[in-house]
């Protein structure tokens, strides 16, 4: 039957990306370093070092959900194999369907590991703290800003990670005026690295009484997690605390007294926050975290730009300007403005389908940014 014909050719379009998968994971050498770790953790003082332990832990469980993919994704490729064959010989249609939902999810599995393996940076495989701030505009900014934090909880929700709210303001009206989030999930800051800039939406205002098209902005700041002690000195003086109640999405589970704190580092205006934990103590801590952080990828990006200067070469800074255009009227229409990704499905893109902006993004890194777009053209 030509159905399964069609599925056979398919299929084997898949059969040499699949190869040149297995060869790129090295899963030879993965599975020599997964002995070793889990001869080490079989040691009596293996936990002596709890930083050590725990890296290591995280380490050889990445190590092992990778190649548990894999063997799932080539297992997946001779189930579907062996349908298409069984279904051809017996003649048997009721199959098809069956075929037909295996390929797909085959297909999209196959695309999400080989995006995987574009997650090399120092710090993609952490989780990922990001921070959601209304531009102007008031409320239609605040509305604004309230879409790209349901669209972000969307898209944790779809690759099963969870989310931490660290710090929420709601907007006087409508929306918020900011929010801090924590994903958690293997690979987090890898994928949502791409999400850093400016967010612009064109649409009639809701709340614009004459109906009237509006353009606004909301400014998305990510970074890693780093939860191992960071070797940067903070000193106190300059450092200005401010305690409050915390407030917003966290409901009845929200701490109600004033431990919610405030980080001001006075010499760069650094500001961070949290509100997430039950005491002062500890929201201070994960806020003092938080601003190490920001600190020292600061530096490390100043480094990294005074190299480049120094080697005659243009650094573009993407941490401020705007990356992706999401227009809803009078056409609709959401384009990243760097790799030229976009979609007419603004509907899906907002309820958190955004794997394919993020892979676009991790290709042109890989291909080191070629043919950049002019932000504010369309």
């Amino acid at each position: 039957m030509i159905e399964f014909d069609q599925f056979k050719t398919e299929l084997n379009t898949k059969t040499e990306p699949l190869k040149a998968l297995e060869q790129a994971l090295d899963l030879e050498n993965k599975q020599k370093r997964i002995a070793e770790l889990d001869r080490m953790m079989e040691e009596p003082d293996f936990w002596s070092d709890a930083e050590k332990a725990n890296r290591l832990s995280t380490e050889v469980r990445h190590l092992k959900d990778e190649a548990e993919s894999f063997y799932q994704l080539k297992t997946s490729y001779e189930d579907i194999d062996a349908l298409i064959q069984m279904g051809k010989e017996e003649g048997d249609e009721s199959v098809i369907p069956e075929i037909r939902e295996m390929l797909s999810q085959f297909s999209e599995d196959l695309e999400n590991m080989n995006t995987t393996l574009l997650l090399s940076g120092e710090y993609d495989s952490m989780n990922v703290i990001l921070r959601l701030n209304a531009g102007a505009g008031g409320t239609e900014a605040n509305d604004w800003a309230g879409i790209l934090y349901r669209m972000y909880i969307r898209w944790a929700e779809r690759h099963g990670f969870s989310v931490k709210i660290l710090d929420y303001l709601d907007g006087d009206e409508a929306g918020i005026k900011s929010v801090t989030m924590e994903v958690v999930g293997q690979y987090a800051y890898g994928y949502l690295r791409s999400e850093a800039g400016i967010h612009r939406l064109v649409r009639i205002s809701p709340f614009n009484a004459q109906g009237k098209r509006q353009t606004s902005f909301v400014s998305c700041d990510v970074m890693p997690d780093i939860e191992t002690e960071i070797d940067i000195e903070v000193r106190e003086e300059d450092i200005k605390m401010e305690v409050f109640r915390a407030s917003g999405a966290g409901g009845q589970h929200i701490n109600k007294t004033s431990s919610a704190v405030r980080l001001i580092h006075i010499p760069t205006g650094i500001v961070v926050a949290c509100q997430e934990e039950r005491s002062q103590l500890q929201n201070k801590n994960k806020a003092m975290q938080m601003l190490k952080t920001k600190l020292y990828l600061k530096e490390k990006e100043e480094q990294e730009a005074k190299l480049a200067g120094i080697r005659g070469e243009v650094k573009d800074n993407g941490w401020g300007s705007q990356i992706r255009s999401y227009v809803l009227q009078p056409y609709r229409m959401v384009k990243d403005l760097r790799t030229g990704e976009e979609t007419g499905n603004t509907d899906a893109v907002l309820d958190g389908d955004i794997d394919r902006f993020i892979t676009a993004y991790l290709k042109w890194m890989q291909l080191g940014c070629p043919d950049r777009k002019v932000a504010g053209n369309d």
